[in-house]
C-alpha cells in the first residue's frame, strides 16, 4: 500500500514512516517545502513536498497515486496560536478535501485524548484542543473518507512496548513509537474504519485492541 505520511519529519510522523517500511508498505514522506529531505532520499524513500497553507486543489496534486493518507502534521510548540489554526485545523481540513479531490479514500488522523470533552481541555493546550476538535468533527461529519481517528494520551519518548489500551475514561501517557505502530496497524484493520480510538499505554497487544473495537 502506498501511504502518504503528512508531517513525516515530525516526531510521530518519522516513526510512522519507519513502521510502514517494517510491515512492507510503501511510504511517501510528506514534508514542508522548506524542510531537508536528505534522510529520506538517502534511504530511497519517495518525498512529496506539501504546503499546508496552499489550497486543497494544490495539495491534491501531491496525493495522486497514494492509497491512504496518515496525517501526523502539526504547527509545533514554538509557533503561535495563529499557526495552530492554520496547520492543525485548516491544514488538516484542506488535506481531507485534497484527499477527496485526489480520490484517496483512507485517512488516518492523529488527534489528542479528550478532544471531544471541553471540560478536559487544559491550558496551555486549549488552542490545540480547539483545532483538533473541529478537524476531527470535519473528518467525521463533512467528508466521505474512510477515517480512523487516533487520540493518544500524553506522548512520551519511551521505547515502544506494543502494549496499549483503549479506554475513553482513563488518563495517562503512551510512547510515540506505540502510537506510530498503532496507526499503521489501524490502517490495515477493517474494525478501525470510521472509528475514533482513545489510546494509552496498557497491557493488551495492538492487534487485540483493534480486534475488540
Amino acid at each position: 500500500m502506498r501511504v502518504l505520511v503528512i508531517g513525516a519529519n515530525g516526531e510521530v510522523g518519522h516513526l510512522v514512516v519507519q513502521q510502514l517500511l517494517s510491515v512492507g508498505d510503501e511510504p511517501i514522506a510528506g514534508i514542508r517545502p522548506d524542510e531537508p529531505d536528505e534522510d529520506w532520499r538517502d534511504r530511497e524513500i519517495a518525498v512529496e513536498r506539501l504546503n499546508l497553507l496552499a489550497k486543497p486543489e494544490r495539495l491534491a496534486q501531491g496525493m495522486l497515486g497514494a492509497d491512504a493518507i496518515i496525517f501526523a502534521a502539526g504547527s509545533g510548540g514554538r509557533t503561535k496560536d495563529d499557526m495552530t489554526l492554520l496547520i492543525d485545523l485548516d491544514g488538516a481540513v484542506k488535506s481531507m478535501q485534497a484527499a477527496e479531490i485526489a480520490g484517496v479514500r483512507r485517512f488516518i488522523m492523529l488527534s489528542m485524548l479528550f478532544t471531544e470533552d471541553r471540560n478536559r481541555w487544559a491550558d496551555p493546550l486549549k488552542p490545540l484542543y480547539v483545532a483538533k476538535f473541529y478537524a476531527d468533527d470535519w473528518l467525521v461529519h463533512r467528508t466521505h473518507l474512510i477515517y480512523t481517528i487516533v487520540q493518544p494520551g500524553a506522548l512520551s519518548f519511551h521505547a515502544g512496548t506494543g502494549r496499549v489500551k483503549s479506554d475513553p475514561l482513563a488518563v495517562g501517557s503512551i510512547s510515540r513509537a506505540d502510537v506510530a505502530a498503532f496507526m499503521v496497524a489501524a490502517l490495515h484493520a477493517p474494525q478501525a474504519r470510521r472509528k475514533t480510538i482513545p489510546l494509552l499505554s496498557g497491557d493488551q497487544s495492538i492487534a487485540a485492541v483493534l480486534q475488540n473495537l
